[in-house]
Parts: C-alpha cells; structure tokens; sequence
C-alpha cells in the first residue's frame, strides 16, 4: 500500500510516492521536467494558470502509477504541499476566473501596509499576529478594487493547495493554518477574523470550509479520477502551506524545533506557543500544521530573499565550473575571509530589515591579496551571518531553539556554511535526505495521530549527518560574524 504526496511549487509540481508502512520512498518526479511558465503582466506581479498545476499534477501521477507498476487503487491516501499565500478565484461552476497572484506577486503591498497602519499595529499583533502585508486577503481586496467584474463572479477564493484539493474532490475547504497565511485567522477568538473581513469589505460566504490539516478532507471524485488516475474514492488526509509542510518533512512540531531551508531564497521556521508577538512586521506567524486552541503551535517564521541566489550570481559570473568548485576554493581560506565581507541582500527588498532593499556589499577588498576563493568563503559566511542575524531577531521575539533540522538541499551542502551557523547559534543542525513533497506523503499517517511512527520514519529513511558548532574556532567565527554585523549596522543607518 501506497501513499502519494504532492509539493505543488511555482517552478514544478513534485510528487512522490511512499511505502504506507514504513515511509520509504519510492520514487519521486517533477512536471514539467522545465521550469514552469509565470506570469508578469506589470514589473513585480507574478501569476500561474491554476489549471496548469492540476496538468501537471495529473501528469506526475500518472507517471507514477505507470513507472512503479502499481493499481491506483493500492493507493490510500493524498498529501498535498503547496507554495503558500495564492489567491484562485473561482464561480459557482468551480471554474477559475483568473490566474492566481502568486506568493512572489507584489501588486498587494500598499494595500497591508495601509491596512496595518489602520487597523493598528497592536491589534494586528495580538490577534493576526501578522500584518496584513501582500498576503491573499490584500490580494483578494486588490481584485475587488482592481476587477470588480471578476470579483462580482467569485464564489469561493482559495489557496493553491485548496484548488488542487477541490480539482480532486469536487469540495471546497481549506484549514486554519491556511487561513493563518492569508492572515486571516484570529488567534485570540479561534475563528476566521471577522473585523479584516469587514475591513476589506469581504463577505465571509466567499471563505471556504475549514477542516482539520490532518483528516479525510474529501476524496476523489469521479471527475477527479477520471483525469488524475487516481482511484475514486482515495481520501485527502492532509494539507499545508510550503513552509509549515517543510518543517512537518523535518519532524519539527514541538516548542523550541527549529526548520530550515537554504535553496533560492533561506527560511527559519520555529515552534513556539507563545501568541505575546513583538515582531509583527519583520517575522511571520502562522498556525503549525498541529496547533490547536487546547495545545498552541505557532511557526515563527524568518524569510530571507537573497540566501542561494547570491551564491547563484557568483558561480555565474566567476571563472568556477560549480557549486562543489567554489566551495573547494572557500575551503581554502581561513574563517573571516581575511577581512572581507559580503552583505548578500541583492535580491529586493528584505522584511527582516524593516522592507529595506540594502542590496550587495562587498566591503574590505583589497585587490593585492584578495582573489575569488576569498569572495566564494566571504559568500558563504555572509549568507550564514545573515541566518544568524535574523535568528538574533527571532530569539529576542521568544525563541527558544532546542534542535535545527535542515533538508540536504543546496547551502546546507556546504559545511562551512552549515558549521557557521551552527557555531554562533551554538546548536546542533541536523541535516535529512527529504523533500516537501515525500513529507506530504508521509503525513498521510497523521489522520490516526501516530506521531511516533511519522518520526520514526524520518529518522529511520532520511537522517544523513549532524553539524556541530566548532568550539576549537568559536572566537574566530564570532569575530568574522561581528565585522559583519557591524559593516551590515552602518548600512542600514545610512537608509
């Protein structure tokens, strides 16, 4: 017997298949094999057709089935993953009104900060513990301003994990940690937030239904087998946000663990019940995929743009064949770089920095003693610093981390990169074989809350390696790490 898991992303749908029994994955594909189209009507909008995820979900299905030789219907259960904070819009027909705003779109950002600075930043605080920000429920209200001829037709909104769920099912719902990334849940009254509703003149028939994250949350339809190839009937037992969704693959549900990801862009997602939120700005907060009014679980989470990309810019434009390439090169120089630090915040403007667009430093070279392996460590401590930095932040907003787990993707394959981190946060960084996708499949186990075996399975199939902090050099990274701070300090007060 079969699980399947689905990580539906704005580069590809990933899907996966694993053993029900013991969690083992089985195989794993990406539709399309390229990137996936997105759309840019206008500079800083992004959007998808959310009938291309559904092909591409029914394609990496079938590939599945057919190249593991199984029956659909040895297939129990349905994970779903999806890339967090899309807006789909559909009619009473079920039928999609407009390309999704996707997570990256920018076109809703005057629209939150309006709404935080209204709504007041307490209030905003203490119940969303969010801004509003360009999360869906500005979106939505920008296609209200913006379309209000689509917007008279809506029937239901939903996000991208809730519209492949429907596309399966035929039912419309979504979860509460699903509402939290639309910033539309009330931590405080345990209901959808009435009063950001009423604010943004938003009728609450348009929300969906809310299930739990771990249940049968529909089944397949006729329909929906018809062109997935799935088997009609087969429950959905699970759902979440990319994020919350990682941390789940990383076994991270409990106060004090901590999730990270170091691919494109860097993530610090951690547990913690507290709802006393000083950083509504600057940190996100959303209900985890287990939280409930009896038992709190909030991700705290720290997103920083510009992590691998900046390392991305540097492979291509020095004469290094690869990533393993300069990371041979960084190895040769010693912790601090010989003086020179990067500041690795070319990539837009960044919410840990208050919506600042620092963009990259190079600060102390000196082109006499300086070369390329240099810049390729400087790279790296300079992206480790930053993940240090907006832990700093995270801890004085009440953190406390107890583990870091960290999937086996991209940065975190670098040991001085992962060996930085983990000696000025003075925390053991667990790395794991998984993705997001295998842990959508996996969580299909949860609808029993047999949390000992999903963990189990973790540890058992993907546990790879643990970095230590380095106590031998721990003076020499702190002093390479306060150089930085202070190059990144007097940068910011020049803004």
């Amino acid at each position: 017997m079969y699980y399947i898991g689905y990580d539906i992303g704005s580069s590809s749908v990933k899907a996966a298949l694993v053993n029900a029994t013991t969690g083992k994955q089985l195989d794993v594909c990406n539709e399309p094999e390229s990137e996936m189209e997105m759309i840019a009507l206008k500079n800083g909008w992004a959007e998808q057709n959310p009938n291309d995820w559904w092909t591409h979900v029914c394609s990496a299905t079938h590939k599945l089935i057919s190249q593991n030789k199984i029956s659909a219907s040895d297939i129990k259960g349905i994970g779903i993953s999806y890339q967090m904070h899309g807006l789909v819009v559909v009619d009473k027909a079920g039928n999609s009104l407009r390309d999704s705003i996707i997570w990256c779109d920018s076109r809703a950002v005057a629209i939150g900060d309006k709404a935080f600075k209204e709504l007041g930043n307490d209030k905003c605080a203490t119940q969303l513990l969010n801004s509003p920000a360009n999360f869906t429920a500005s979106k939505l209200k920008w296609v209200q301003e913006n379309e209000p001829e689509i917007y008279a037709k809506i029937h239901k909104f939903m996000l991208p994990g809730d519209y492949i769920a429907f596309k399966l099912s035929d039912s419309i719902n979504t979860t509460i940690s699903g509402l939290s990334e639309g910033i539309l849940w009330d931590f405080t009254t345990n209901t959808p937030a009435q009063w950001v509703l009423d604010y943004y003149k938003i009728s609450a028939d348009l929300l969906p239904n809310i299930v739990p994250t771990f249940s049968t949350q529909g089944t397949v339809s006729m329909a929906g087998a018809s062109t997935s190839g799935l088997a009609e009937g087969t429950p959905i037992l699970y759902r979440a946000g990319d994020q919350p969704n990682n941390a789940l693959s990383l076994n991270v549900f409990n106060v004090g663990e901590v999730a990270a990801t170091g691919g494109t862009s860097g993530v610090v997602y951690a547990i913690t019940d507290q709802l006393d939120i000083k950083e509504s700005a600057r940190l996100n907060h959303f209900a985890h995929v287990n939280h409930s009014k009896e038992a709190l679980k909030i991700g705290k989470m720290l997103c920083i743009n510009s992590a691998g990309i900046q390392y991305r810019w540097l492979l291509n434009n020095l004469d290094v064949a690869s990533y393993d390439a300069m990371n041979t090169l960084a190895k040769s120089i010693e912790i601090g770089s010989n003086g020179v630090t990067i500041i690795p915040f070319g990539n837009g403007a960044e919410r840990m920095l208050n919506n600042t667009s620092l963009g990259t430093s190079i600060s102390n070279l000196n082109l006499n003693i300086h070369n390329k392996a240099h810049l390729c460590r400087a790279a790296l401590e300079g992206i480790a610093f930053s993940f240090v930095y907006g832990m700093e932040i995270m801890k004085a907003d009440g953190l406390a981390s107890g583990v870091i787990r960290a999937g086996n993707d991209n940065l975190f394959q670098s040991e001085i990169f992962s060996t930085t981190i983990a000696t000025l946060v003075e925390q053991d960084i667990e790395i794991y074989n998984t993705t997001g996708a295998i842990g959508a499949a996996r969580a299909c186990v949860l609808h029993t809350g047999d949390y000992k075996t999903f963990g189990d399975q973790i540890m058992n199939n993907d546990h790879i390696h643990t970095y230590t902090p380095d106590t031998a050099k721990k003076d020499n990274y702190y002093k390479a790490y306060s150089l930085w701070k202070n190059e990144l300090e007097q940068l910011l007060n020049k803004k």
